[in-house]
């Protein structure tokens, strides 16, 4: 851990066909503001969504872990961003220095547990690319099928890391079954899970989240 006298160096990593200015975004950059920690939130959005990978967020998230010199940093993922978390702290150790990880895709990429059934890979993969609504823009957006491909060169269920992860998962969750998370946790002596009665957003969970959080990240109450 560092020392408590130094302002920690917090990142947001927002999730699938969503943003940093989303709900959980938006109110964790308020609260950390209030203990004067500045939340910073790259836009894996950039410079297209159609061409977002995996690859391409990991290569951004370490171009931003770069840019805050020698300070490791606690990386805070929602579902996607939470397995590029994940796959941060096993690629950049010397980077990372703690987990928060909400909702996070850990069976991203596995064999029946993608964002699309078979058939759709397979209309996928013949068409190039299908349309994904996408919450920040509040539309449909177009996502070549390069982000499925790419998905598969990462597995974050079986990543190995040292850093402690803080797990909060919706037993309400219909995108990422909570089991499966369990599973992750048990696998690992130095996670710390808490079970929400909550849905994938997580919302409602907000302020009992962020007390855990403020500890976790030795910051006042």
């Amino acid at each position: 851990m560092s020392d408590a006298s130094v302002t920690p160096v917090v990142f947001y990593l927002h999730g699938f066909a969503s943003s940093a200015q989303s709900t959980k975004g938006a109110y964790l950059s308020a609260r950390l503001a209030e203990k004067a920690v500045a939340l910073r939130c790259p836009d894996f959005n950039q410079p297209d969504f159609a061409t977002l990978t995996m690859t391409r967020m990991l290569d951004t998230l370490h171009e931003e872990l770069r840019s805050v010199a020698s300070n490791r940093a606690t990386l805070i993922g929602s579902s996607l961003g939470g397995t590029l978390a994940i796959l941060a702290a096993a690629l950049y150790p010397d980077r990372v220095e703690r987990l928060v990880l909400l909702a996070p895709a850990v069976m991203f990429a596995k064999t029946g547990h993608h964002l699309l059934p078979p058939s759709r890979i397979v209309e996928w993969r013949a068409k190039g690319a299908l349309p994904f609504f996408h919450y920040a823009y509040g539309e449909e957006r177009l996502l070549n099928v390069g982000f499925y491909e790419d998905s598969l060169r990462y597995d974050a269920f079986d990543a190995e890391f040292t850093e402690p992860p803080l797990i909060f998962q919706g037993l309400r969750d219909q995108s990422v079954d909570s089991r499966t998370v369990q599973r992750f946790a048990e696998a690992r002596p130095n996670v710390t899970l808490s079970l929400m009665d909550d849905d994938h957003q997580l919302i409602a969970s907000l302020p009992n989240m962020w007390n855990g959080m403020q500890r976790f990240l030795g910051l006042p109450a």
